[in-house]
């Protein structure tokens, strides 16, 4: 049976939002077209298929693009300031357990009055804007060339600088190296503060008044940009107290190796971001979709929906149907 484009554009784009059977009790009782949990999952898979391979398409093309610093003909830098956030969420897999779909955040930013939360002012920080995703389930060399193509989309090469938010782990700053490598590096803030309060936990005791006071104390510290200090300070303390030197030592590797992506105070005064919240609301976005208790995917079908999904969070399903759609043959 063939289905109207608007029946398959609304069964797929409900499809990216709710579970089918809810997808298709919505399209029962608010748009009057009965229809079955079956033909919703088959017209999601239909057409999440078109828009993966279109995905891959793009992605061949953004990888045999000249290299980033080379100004394509008709192309200029402009004063805008981009960033991207990458970072990973947990889904479980039929036979595979539960695996990691990495998901990318690239957006713009601009600076806008908000009251700082140190001093209670209010001066101007950045924030990100339009926020596009992608994901991917797999390797971190796919999902690089996935972020990259979304990037170059975005004109990544013309904007006035860059940055990357996210937090620590290998296989981000590895992608960043690679793909990203001229690009300013940041790690999150809230992540780098985590580290803080897990050190000041070991040390002191998980909610102590000391545990408080001295994350405080080294917060501000770290914010200023001496990283360096916390490190020393964390060495330091594993000789102090032995029994607790493995933590201590883990924890001042992290400030150590991050050390250069750690100048918050200059991040702020140069106008960039210094949180990834846009990755972070974007794994929990995907997780809402496709961790909710009970569920378990087929590897296709996730692989499916996650472009119905990221291009939903990215406000513009619309477009990316109409660069899909065409009507079967009769």
């Amino acid at each position: 049976m063939h289905w109207s484009e608007g029946v398959s554009k609304q069964a797929t784009w409900l499809s990216g939002l709710l579970d089918f059977a809810q997808a298709a009790e919505v399209m029962e009782k608010v748009g009057q077209i009965p229809i079955s949990t079956s033909t919703v999952w088959r017209q999601a898979n239909t057409w999440g298929e078109q828009l993966k391979h279109q995905a891959e398409v793009q992605q061949a093309i953004a990888t045999a693009l000249p290299n980033r610093e080379q100004i394509m003909p008709g192309e200029a830098k402009t004063r805008q300031r981009m960033g991207a956030s990458l970072d990973g969420a947990m889904v479980p897999v039929r036979k595979e357990g539960w695996k990691e779909v990495k998901i990318g955040s690239v957006f713009g930013t601009e600076l806008r009055p908000m009251k700082d939360k140190g001093t209670g002012e209010m001066i101007d920080l950045a924030r990100a804007v339009h926020t596009t995703y992608v994901a991917h389930l797999g390797g971190p060399r796919e999902f690089a060339q996935a972020l990259w193509a979304e990037a170059r989309q975005r004109q990544w090469s013309q904007a006035a600088d860059t940055i990357i938010v996210a937090d620590g782990a290998a296989w981000i700053w590895n992608i960043v190296e690679e793909h990203f490598y001229d690009s300013v590096q940041a790690i999150d803030w809230y992540h780098a503060s985590e580290h803080l309060a897990q050190a000041a936990n070991l040390v002191y005791g998980e909610g102590t008044p000391q545990a408080q006071t001295w994350r405080k104390e080294y917060a501000q510290v770290l914010f200023e940009g001496h990283a360096e200090q916390i490190t020393q300070r964390l060495e330091q303390l594993a000789k102090e107290k032995p029994k607790l030197a493995e933590g201590l030592r883990r924890e001042a590797g992290y400030f150590r190796e991050h050390q250069r992506r750690m100048n918050y105070l200059e991040l702020r005064e140069d106008g960039y971001p210094i949180g990834s919240g846009t990755v972070e609301s974007g794994c929990k976005q995907f997780k809402a979709r496709f961790a909710a208790a009970g569920m378990r995917w087929n590897r296709v079908n996730l692989e499916n929906l996650l472009p119905i999904r990221a291009a939903i969070m990215s406000q513009r399903f619309d477009q990316a149907w109409d660069s899909i759609y065409k009507p079967p043959l009769s």
